[in-house]
């Protein structure tokens, strides 16, 4: 499984003042989000720099460094391939030159008929210098600006075109524009400090340069930013699909989305799973670090003790980075270590916030059986996962499942444990807070908030051996 992408947009109205170390922040506080590649692009009212590297923002920057990267106006990028390879012509932002200017564009998302989108332009006579989804989305928009000399028409021209998710932010000349796809599948944010106003895909962006949350950006929404705020609206009438997941797993707990505290819906999470699945046990342990709140909020409605059976080393990044089974089966044994003294002749309730092949599941149970858990009673912070995600979640194909393959007593057989408990749909909904109608729930029942392409499969086959 392989997260989402992070963006950031800053515009200040202090022409002299320059936006990219509060962009590098922004972007550090999103690192969960992509740990691949990171960008920056601003403009300083006469011209665009940009620089973009492979790895983490501190490393691709040099710890602040962002000499040359002058500018009142910028958006910046953190990547995780769920299309294109990880290579540095797939980093963002994407960037180019054209008859009314220079452009750069940061997406967050995945769009599913991206493949025919493509074909469609290289017949037109258009290059591409990366195999990503994003590039398509650089060109359609300039493609279409050329005829209307209108950006916020081009986009909303163009959106009838794509089908999947997009957060996008988008320097046009020295004007910074910000879209969210009408079904609003992906969190983007809206926020401000001073004089400046700031986008990302999450509020602890704001956070970390002590800005302030203003509001969730509305799917469907386009901002033009300058001296003023203007909002306009995509003439696409669809019902709202929040994903679900970010709130489960890829969002920073400490995060707002859609005007909901990620932080409080992973209490409830596991409060819910406390009543749902209650265990004959002596403690409760989180598999850290994203289960951690949801672990906590089982403590308090079972009155079980909270411990900690398993230490994070945090200088190694999310297992689902790691293009192989081998190496993530490996990343298992480096990232998470037992503590025996904690374990040893135990019976415990272990949380996770998910299970997608099972096999990261299973090398930790292992390691738990090993340093001596008498019994391990997993209870899963999220319902099954049955289907792909094609929203920009590279987790894995239906074939590698293990909940579309298996009933969940062949699960618990497979994994090891005593006893296996999934949150149900029905809690989820309730913990999220948001209508069933208005999340996306495609991954744990089959059934998507936007049409699909005949090819989908040929792109899932594709997608999913990006790396």
């Amino acid at each position: 499984m392989r997260d989402k992408c992070g963006i950031v947009g800053a515009y200040s109205q202090q022409k002299s003042k320059n936006v990219s170390r509060s962009i590098y922040y922004g972007l550090y506080a999103l690192q969960h989000r992509g740990q691949e590649s990171a960008g920056i692009s601003v403009h300083n009212g006469k011209e665009m720099s940009t620089y973009r590297g492979m790895g983490l923002v501190c490393d691709v920057f040099n710890n602040g460094n962002i000499e040359g990267l002058e500018g009142y106006v910028g958006i910046g990028h953190v990547r995780y391939s769920t299309t294109g390879k990880s290579k540095i012509e797939n980093s963002q932002p994407f960037f180019s030159e054209f008859k009314f200017g220079t452009i750069a564009v940061a997406h967050n998302g995945d769009i599913v008929n991206s493949m025919e989108l493509r074909e469609e332009l290289e017949q037109q006579g258009y290059e591409f210098k990366s195999d990503t989804d994003s590039e398509v989305v650089c060109h359609l928009l300039t493609k279409k600006f050329l005829k209307t000399k209108d950006m916020v028409k081009a986009i909303q021209e163009v959106a009838k075109r794509l089908i999947g998710s997009y957060a996008l932010v988008i320097l046009m000349n020295n004007d910074l524009i910000v879209v969210r796809d009408p079904v609003g599948i992906k969190p983007l944010s809206l926020g401000k400090k001073d004089d400046m106003t700031i986008v990302a895909s999450e509020t602890v962006a704001f956070d970390a340069i002590n800005g302030e949350y203003i509001r969730a950006v509305e799917p469907g929404e386009i901002l033009v930013i300058n001296e003023e705020i203007k909002s306009f609206k995509m003439d696409i009438h669809c019902k709202r699909a929040h994903c679900m997941f970010e709130y489960v797993y890829f969002a920073r707990p400490d995060s707002m989305l859609d005007d909901r505290n990620v932080y409080d819906v992973r209490l409830k999470i596991g409060k819910s799973l406390s009543k749902e699945y209650p265990a004959d046990a002596e403690v409760v342990m989180p598999v850290p670090d994203s289960a951690i709140t949801a672990a906590i909020g089982y403590s308090r409605d079972s009155g079980l003790p909270y411990g900690e059976g398993l230490i994070k080393n945090r200088y190694i990044g999310r297992t689902f980075i790691m293009p192989t089974q081998e190496e993530r089966e490996s990343s298992v044994r480096l990232k998470m270590n037992p503590v025996k003294s904690e374990l040893k002749d135990k019976k415990i309730v272990l949380i996770d916030d998910s299970i997608v092949r099972g096999t990261t599941s299973k090398a930790t149970v292992k390691a738990l059986r090993e340093a001596g858990a008498e019994e391990i009673h997993l209870r899963i912070g999220c319902p099954p996962i049955i289907s792909p995600c094609y929203y920009g979640i590279a987790m894995a194909t239906k074939r590698e499942l293990i909940a579309s393959n298996k009933e969940i007593e062949e699960i618990r057989e497979y994994l090891g444990v005593d006893s296996l408990g999934y949150l149900s749909v029905d809690a989820l909904v309730e913990c999220i807070g948001i209508k069933r109608d208005e999340l996306c729930l495609g991954c744990l029942t089959g059934e998507y908030p936007t049409s699909l392409p005949e090819n989908i499969e040929e792109y899932e086959a594709k997608r999913c051996t990006c790396p």
